[in-house]
């Protein structure tokens, strides 16, 4: 099988699977937090529940421009994916999923709320927060295997990223937080509607509209674990095996911090993410260059 073929099947697959994975580990999410709060917690297929109601919903929206950028904001959330997983250009995937994010803060600008603007400029400051160590990331990948194809990291016969790069990985780590919406880091679009934001980007939102943010999310989660993933892959069977117990021992770690820590203000969260990428990422990136 060639490779262009390959790549157009996993391409297809994300899109195809991925919605479906990426609801049901919100399923598992709602279902670890509520063992960890003593509670028996919704079942594993709500998310789906959610959604579903959500598409029933009449969609009511402060202006016409509100949801082109939403549906902008999935179809490139979905781009960045298939992109990634067809194994092309890491700066590319990477230039994708800022160009979504900022679909999303536009959405959330349009729509005038004061609590729902708020929300987009911390949106922004988090993506001035993560943008550094993901950089970092696809640069230490560039060092390591010679090339930002993601295709050619797949293929590297040496040793797994993840031993070469530590620091990068647990930066990688740190910033993932934020990508999740996890707290202390959930800042922009808050889970509990009682805090401060109501429910910051996403308060003027409602039915279709909100469900194609939410099921954008899920693809998006998938594609942060797949980039986890990407640290321990090195072609051989055992390292994937590896690769997806980390992934799912990472989505597990996220959910226990979200439960575990209050959430922080924006100017910790933009202080702490560039001191690690200082620190963890670029000294890893020095040892790279000159090792």
């Amino acid at each position: 099988m060639s490779t262009t073929v390959i790549m157009i099947i996993s391409a297809v697959l994300y899109v195809v699977i991925a919605p479906f994975l990426g609801g049901f580990l919100g399923g598992l999410d709602r279902k670890i937090s509520a063992r960890m709060q003593g509670r028996v917690g919704p079942s594993v297929l709500q998310p789906f529940y959610d959604v579903g109601k959500l598409l029933e919903k009449e969609s009511i929206t402060v202006n016409r421009f509100q949801d082109f950028y939403v549906v902008c904001f999935l179809i490139f959330i979905i781009i960045t994916g298939a992109l990634f997983f067809a194994g092309l250009d890491l700066l590319l995937v990477i230039f994708t999923l800022t160009l979504a994010s900022m679909f999303l803060v536009v959405a959330s600008y349009s729509s005038n709320s004061p609590y729902a603007q708020v929300g987009a400029e911390r949106e922004l400051l988090q993506m001035m927060a993560y943008e550094p160590m993901v950089l970092f990331t696809a640069i230490g990948f560039y060092l390591v295997c010679g090339s930002f194809s993601v295709m050619d990291i797949i293929r590297y016969d040496g040793l797994p990223a993840v031993a070469v790069m530590p620091l990068i990985f647990v930066g990688f780590l740190y910033i993932l937080t934020i990508k999740f919406r996890k707290s202390p880091f959930d800042l922009s679009m808050s889970h509990h509607a009682h805090q401060e934001l109501v429910k910051g980007m996403s308060v003027e939102f409602s039915g279709r509209t909100l469900a194609a943010m939410e099921v954008a999310h899920w693809y998006e989660n998938v594609f942060l674990l797949g980039m986890v993933f990407l640290f321990f892959i090195n072609g051989t069977l055992l390292s994937v095996i590896i690769g997806v117990v980390v992934c799912l021992l990472t989505y597990f770690l996220e959910v226990l911090i979200d439960n575990c820590a209050a959430r922080m203000k924006w100017q910790f969260a933009l202080r702490s993410s560039w001191l690690v990428a200082l620190v963890l990422g670029f000294v890893n990136l020095m040892v790279l260059y000159y090792l």
